[in-house]
């Protein structure tokens, strides 16, 4: 018998990164026409909204892989258009990802690590993946190894104070990792 090594650094950014785009694609391949106007967890957002934020959100990830994000919005698209868009981005950002040659990428100046910003994606991905499943009631939960994976970034992000998600709410110690993932990111289970 062997004992492997978890993977560390780049590689384990692009590892989670992955479970993350399965998860969110398949909460993406639940939606309807008819879920376009409902409300998110997002507060003020609804799915639409929410679905226009996740491309702009797939083409800055992409473009890190560059070296560099520049940030821009998504105009306005048919949900069906849209999804089908953010499918096929889900599909190439590992490819980006995966072609990337440089230690860092420059984010408004500050040069901050690959693996970083890879976990990074990767966190943001999963929870409006979740979001995403909530909004149409045809969610599933995190899936706990994801999730346990997810925990330290979702930590420095609350800690950090980070407004791109809503304030940490309490979560029950004994609850699972989903829980406190969605929990420091101001969303209950």
């Amino acid at each position: 018998m062997s004992v492997s090594t978890p993977p560390d650094g780049l590689v384990a950014g692009l590892d989670l990164l992955q479970r993350a785009l399965d998860y969110t694609r398949g909460a993406l391949a639940t939606i309807t026409r008819a879920d376009v106007e409902r409300p998110t967890p997002c507060a003020g957002w609804s799915l639409a909204d929410l679905l226009a934020h996740m491309e702009d959100a797939l083409d800055a990830f992409a473009e890190a892989a560059d070296g560099s994000v520049g940030l821009s919005s998504a105009a306005p698209t048919p949900v069906d258009v849209r999804v089908q868009s953010l499918q096929h981005k889900a599909c190439t950002l590992l490819t980006a990802w995966l072609r990337a040659d440089r230690p860092t990428v420059d984010v408004a100046g500050h040069p901050l690590p690959v693996d970083a910003i890879a976990r990074i994606a990767a966190l943001e991905i999963a929870v409006h993946g979740w979001d995403v499943g909530r909004a149409t009631g045809r969610g599933i939960p995190l899936p706990e190894p994801l999730a346990a994976a997810l925990l330290p970034t979702a930590l420095q992000i609350a800690l950090a104070g980070d407004d791109r998600f809503a304030p940490p709410l309490p979560v029950d110690v004994e609850a699972p990792a989903g829980a406190h993932v969605l929990a420091l990111l101001g969303r209950r289970a």
